[in-house]
């Protein structure tokens, strides 16, 4: 559906504003996202409707109530959900005519949606706690795939681009050459993100962040407990310790230590695939792309997004075709 519109030339700045932000409430109250086919809700979104409506049930009551021009949850929620999906900035998703938003009322709404789901989601749907039937799956999946006993889940950094922030820029510049964040993931058998740190700037080294995190607390204490069952494969940026296997050094060919690495790689792999869907399915956080945000607010981005792919794992939604 198209619609034309029509400003006098001899309109006021005060008026084309005012008849500019009519249209955009206009088509804001003939377009309702959940008037999408499936298919097409999972492409603009990156969810299904169901998720959508379990986080608008979730979250509506904490927003203030709705003044008569205002954006209502479900507006704001799709706005966001359609940033993170497509990796648009500000500018190309505030103009978006399906979602009708101004730019700078976009950046209110973002900031406003984005905390209310990091503070309600990213606890609910990111942790560490396995069940006995969850690291029974998961040990029996690593070790068919690793050879490795006891592993119940795997490491990895990424990097998050974003433009130079204003403060500490010698910190977010990374080895790669580009400003951003260094986060930690840890992923399970099933390509659920058990954990995300993503306070860090990128010139810090994978295994500083790892020790510094507190991170490695948390299993070496279930290491000190008895828990031999309970750990993570790294790569060999990682320190190795008991409850996290690493790459054996400079192997010599054909020997058991070329082996072990070979296989040990084998079962690390699922943490790469997890990252690369997570970037794929929020494209946002993609290495082509950069947020235009302060480091704390790309922060935000990369927990919301991680809980929101851990509800698509929960729902058996499938990662994006394109």
């Amino acid at each position: 559906m198209i619609f034309s519109y029509y400003v006098s030339d001899d309109s006021s700045d005060d008026e084309r504003t005012e008849d500019l932000a009519k249209q955009r409430r206009f088509l804001r109250s003939i377009f309702d996202p959940l008037e999408l086919s499936s298919q097409a809700f999972k492409k603009n979104f990156r969810v299904s409707k169901e998720i959508f409506l379990d986080i608008l049930n979730e979250i509506e009551p904490k927003f203030p109530p709705v003044r008569a021009k205002g954006l209502t949850p479900k507006e704001m929620l799709a706005a966001t959900l359609r940033f993170l999906a497509e990796g648009s900035y500000q500018n190309g998703t505030g103009k978006d005519f399906n979602l009708a938003i101004a730019q700078p009322t976009f950046s209110v709404a973002f900031a406003k949606c984005l905390t209310i789901l990091e503070e309600t989601w990213a606890p609910k749907y990111i942790s560490l706690q396995m069940e006995p039937n969850e690291q029974q799956d998961a040990r029996r999946y690593f070790f068919s795939k690793s050879g490795i006993p006891g592993v119940v889940m795997c490491v990895d950094g990424t990097h998050i681009k974003m433009i130079a922030p204003v403060d500490s820029r010698d910190q977010h510049f990374n080895r790669k050459g580009f400003y951003s964040l260094n986060v930690t993931i840890i992923c399970d058998h099933l390509m659920k993100i058990r954990y995300v740190n993503a306070k860090y700037a990128g010139a810090n080294h994978d295994s500083h962040v790892w020790s510094v995190c507190g991170i490695d607390d948390f299993f070496a204490e279930k290491h000190h407990r008895g828990e031999d069952g309970f750990k993570v494969l790294a790569d060999a940026a990682y320190p190795s310790k008991p409850w996290l296997v690493t790459p054996k050094r400079n192997p010599a060919p054909d020997t058991p230590e070329a082996a072990f690495n070979k296989n040990h790689a084998m079962g690390r792999e699922i943490v790469e695939r997890t990252i690369g869907l997570l970037k794929n399915r929020f494209r946002c956080l993609l290495g082509a792309r950069q947020l235009h945000y302060t480091p704390i607010k790309a922060a935000q981005i990369t927990n919301v997004c991680c809980a929101l792919h851990n509800m698509c794992i929960a729902h058996n939604l499938d990662g994006p075709s394109e």
